[in-house]
């Protein structure tokens, strides 16, 4: 092999040496939105005196449209996440190949120098060759018979030598584009975060301007529409009294289970347990300990799991939110949800019908 194929074959080995010791960062992307976050606008209540319900409720929609945004940035960070620990992992396995494939190189080319030697030895003829000049017939068959396993013993090598070399350099090429692909990745985790930081952030800000007694009925506010729109679903049921309640799979059960054990943590963007999730973190994770791994974001559960009418939900199925499918939850059963929310807010139990549905998906379908 060349000096160049063996010099690309350790940089890239050097590469993904590097890649390894980087510290790891906490995986459908959404349509990326390059627009800045909204300024933070300062409540009426600057003036020192109450802001109207009118002004708390214009507050609470920008809050939860910060906090959306939020979490749209934090599938695209999570899903770079997922996407950038593949491709590490194929770089360590071409690596691996590389390396084996240099060894492999460097032991057929010590069989055929030692075939070049031994033919030097014997006046430029292997063996077989020298007992087809004998008088004798049966060493003359014999001699006809060594040249030609000698002959083909040397093709063989060669054979193999070829093709080491070629696999040498498509594995080269192979951990160049996934180097390309993993820095990529990264970058798309840098803007998620960047996004991710400026809604929260921006979210932050207009809470913290309320005074506390505005706090409170702006939570207030939080709680009064998401019973009108769990209202409003429920109506649309067959048992508008409590929702949907198929019967779980055993699967379901032992993911319901594992959510609902997680009531009371904090939600983290980019968290999967144990401490802390965000809302597919904690899907994930569910349904992972049933024994059925999904994937990582909402939408990607979206995406690529089964998707099932909602009148025909069951516990342990997934709840798939907005437009973006930028929010998930898990369905346990008479109207309810676990999910965990947003930043500030813990893993909790609520409506299912209390944000607007997209629709609903089956892990173990």
């Amino acid at each position: 092999m060349n000096r160049r194929h063996c010099a690309a074959a350790a940089i890239t080995l050097v590469c993904a040496l590097g890649l390894l010791t980087l510290p790891a960062q906490a995986v459908a992307a959404p349509t990326p939105d390059s627009s800045p976050p909204p300024a933070a606008s300062a409540p009426a209540a600057s003036s020192g005196q109450a802001s109207s319900e009118r002004d708390l409720e214009e507050i609470r929609q920008e809050i939860e449209t910060l906090y959306r945004k939020a979490g749209a940035a934090t599938d695209a960070y999570n899903l770079a996440e997922e996407q950038a620990k593949k491709q590490s992992g194929e770089i360590v396995k071409l690596a691996k190949a590389i390396v084996d494939g240099q060894a492999k190189i460097a032991e057929l080319k010590d069989r055929a120098g030692a075939q070049a030697r031994e033919q030097y030895r014997n006046g430029g003829l292997p063996p077989g060759a020298q007992l087809v000049l004998s008088d004798d017939p049966q060493l003359f068959l014999d001699g006809i018979n060594k040249v030609r396993t000698s002959q083909q013993a040397n093709k063989t090598v060669l054979a193999q030598l070829t093709r080491t070399q070629e696999d040498l350099e498509t594995y080269t090429q192979d951990a160049s584009s996934n180097w390309q692909k993993l820095e990529s990745n990264r970058v798309r985790q840098a803007e998620a975060k960047k996004k991710i930081n400026a809604r929260i952030a921006a979210a932050e800000k207009l809470e913290s301007q309320l005074e506390k007694k505005e706090r409170d009925r702006l939570r207030q506010l939080e709680r009064d529409a998401a019973n009108r729109a769990q209202s409003a679903w429920l109506a649309t049921l067959p048992t508008p009294s409590t929702g949907v309640s198929g019967e779980a799979t055993a699967a379901g059960r032992a993911a319901v289970a594992f959510a609902s054990a997680q009531i009371g943590k904090p939600y983290v963007w980019g968290a999967a347990g144990p401490g802390s999730y965000d809302c597919s973190g904690l899907t994930s994770q569910a349904w992972a300990a049933a024994g059925r791994p999904i994937p990582r974001t909402s939408q990607e559960q979206w995406r690529l799991l089964p998707r099932i009418d909602i009148q025909d939900m069951r516990p342990g199925d997934l709840i798939i939110y907005h437009a973006d499918a930028s929010h998930v939850g898990m369905y346990v059963g008479d109207g309810a949800i676990v999910h965990s929310p947003r930043p500030g807010r813990h893993v909790t139990l609520a409506g299912a019908g209390s944000m607007k549905i997209l629709g609903v998906v089956r892990p173990d379908k």
